[in-house]
């Protein structure tokens, strides 16, 4: 099964196909009622792209705000590489979650499993695995072993898939162009949103022609700001995460100005490109560059020459070659204008 799984990370696909083969994998030596596999935004760690199967659809905006806000077994606050068990955590009293008690408990969930994908490069994403009712009604030590033995060959995975979207197909994105903004209520019900909002939402999380958009990305940097305002957390409420192509956005989550108690006001969630230096930060990440390597991106970026770059960095004119050769090596390109292209997006670099 290991090695099956394994091989699922060495075939390149993308990273939702990916998700939902491993899971398949798992499902025959671990049992599980109910998932729920986010990415997220390696700096922020704030998820998004979520491939999930829960109970109650309905109630998707509820489940995000409480996961966001809930402390037990948050992921920001899990060990990379380790699989841990709400029962466990709580020493087996569940209602010390939040999420358990205000939610999961309607459904009769009587364990979950969580585990955070994260490297030196970031956090690439979180699993939630629930048990609901039957036999047994919690995960094994077994269980959380063999979890955790899947964790990191994941995280590199799920890193390299990422990575692999800068160098994917152009997209046309004249559907999904004009400003986009969604405005929720602090329980993260949609209010109203801009028209192209629509275009946008359907790319992130496909859903049928008839079906009106599920806009999870938007639910989760809402609630983390929310998670901030409760003190649960203090990264920022935005995460950037890739619509199609070469195409990544960025979502960002702020209160409006409302009358008397400013948690009553409406969260607007702005989404736009990603641009640079934030796209050319996030692919050295996505490749595995090193501080020094991703330095050095930045500043051809800017489109300096070799002796520029050594002046500059305080290099040897001699030793600059040798970086860009170990960061082509890592990016899979050969030259200079293929590495920048990769890094800044086409969009970004047509003249004018």
């Amino acid at each position: 099964m290991r090695q099956r799984i394994t091989d699922l990370c060495r075939s390149g696909i993308e990273s939702r196909q990916l998700r939902a083969e491993v899971l398949a994998e798992i499902r025959r030596v671990v049992e599980f009622d109910a998932y729920a596999w986010l990415l997220s935004d390696p700096e922020s760690r704030v998820g998004s792209a979520p491939l999930a199967q829960v109970p109650d659809l309905a109630e998707l905006p509820q489940l995000i705000r409480l996961k966001y806000t809930t402390r037990v077994n948050r992921w920001t606050n899990l060990a990379p590489n380790t699989c841990a068990t709400l029962a466990q955590a709580t020493a087996g009293d569940l209602s010390q979650s939040l999420l358990w008690r205000d939610l999961l408990c309607r459904y009769g969930v009587t364990d979950v499993a969580s585990m955070v994908f994260a490297d030196q490069f970031g956090c690439w994403g979180f699993l939630d695995l629930w048990r609901i009712g039957g036999s047994p009604a919690l995960f094994s030590v077994a269980d959380q072993a063999f979890l955790s033995l899947l964790a990191p060959r994941l995280t590199h995975a799920l890193r390299v898939s990422q990575a692999a979207t800068f160098a994917g197909p152009s997209f046309s994105t004249e559907s999904a162009e004009g400003p986009t903004v969604l405005l929720l209520s602090p329980q993260l019900a949609v209010v109203d949103q801009t028209a192209q909002s629509d275009a946008h939402l359907r790319i992130l999380l496909p859903t049928g022609a008839s079906a009106p958009p599920i806009p999870a990305a938007a639910y989760n940097v809402a609630a983390q700001l929310l998670a901030v305002e409760h003190g649960v957390d203090s990264g920022v409420a935005q995460a950037r995460t890739h619509l199609a192509g070469t195409r990544w956005l960025t979502l960002r989550a702020a209160r409006l100005a409302g009358d008397g108690n400013p948690l009553a006001a409406l969260i607007a969630v702005t989404i736009e490109p990603v641009r640079s230096p934030a796209r050319v930060e996030l692919y050295a990440r996505a490749a595995g560059l090193t501080p020094r390597e991703t330095d050095l991106l930045h500043r051809l970026a800017r489109g300096l020459s070799n002796r520029q770059l050594a002046a500059e960095m305080e290099l040897s004119p001699h030793t600059v070659p040798d970086h860009l050769k170990a960061i082509f090596s890592k990016t899979q390109t050969n030259s200079r204008s293929a590495l920048v292209a990769r890094a800044l997006g086409a969009e970004q670099i047509r003249p004018g």
